[in-house]
């Protein structure tokens, strides 16, 4: 089976050919895994991404057109669109902001007087947050802490999206503007 093409091999896992599709998985399982891993970074997520690709194969292996390209490129093109899909699903967990807001800032550096500085940002920071108004705050934190874009912000706070870059950007500038304030004041 090692001698056979590509397409041929292809055809046979379509046909129902069971040491096709063996010959088929083992000619290209490093390749399909190593751009899985590649994308999810994730051994777990990787093998399941491959193995998704290897079923969605053999499912569609007869509506293969090698006009279109080859059967190596097909098969990637799968691997990377189930392994973006795989990326989507892995969202991060929800986090109430308020949660967030109560969180020590823990500073890395070892040093007393870097500490001692990063603990006045954090201070000036957090006292700068809680003159923001709820709404503000909230998409302030949810966004730029937390990392969610505008549109799951409004998706988490129920508002539309242009309602969310609104929130955002109107508290960053306020943000910015105290920070600034603050930091020109001996």
């Amino acid at each position: 089976m090692w001698a056979v093409s590509d397409d041929a091999l292809l055809a046979g896992m379509a046909a129902g050919d069971s040491e096709a599709a063996s010959a088929f998985v083992a000619r290209f399982q490093r390749r399909i895994y190593g751009l899985a891993y590649t994308m999810t970074g994730d051994p777990q997520a990787a093998e399941d991404v491959a193995q998704e690709a290897f079923v969605r194969a053999w499912r569609h292996a007869s509506a293969f057109d090698a006009r279109r390209g080859s059967v190596l490129t097909w098969l990637l093109t799968i691997t990377r669109n189930l392994a973006i899909d795989s990326m989507r699903v892995r969202r991060p967990i929800a986090v109430d902001p308020d949660v967030v807001l109560q969180m020590p800032i823990v500073s890395s550096e070892p040093g007393p007087e870097q500490h001692a500085g990063r603990q006045e940002d954090s201070d000036r920071l957090y006292s700068a947050l809680a003159r923001l108004p709820d709404e503000q705050r909230r998409a302030v934190v949810l966004s730029g802490l937390l990392g969610h874009s505008a549109r799951e912000v409004g998706e988490l706070e129920g508002i539309p999206l242009g309602t969310a870059k609104t929130r955002i950007r109107t508290a960053l500038l306020r943000l910015r503007s105290a920070l600034v304030t603050t930091e020109d004041q001996p």
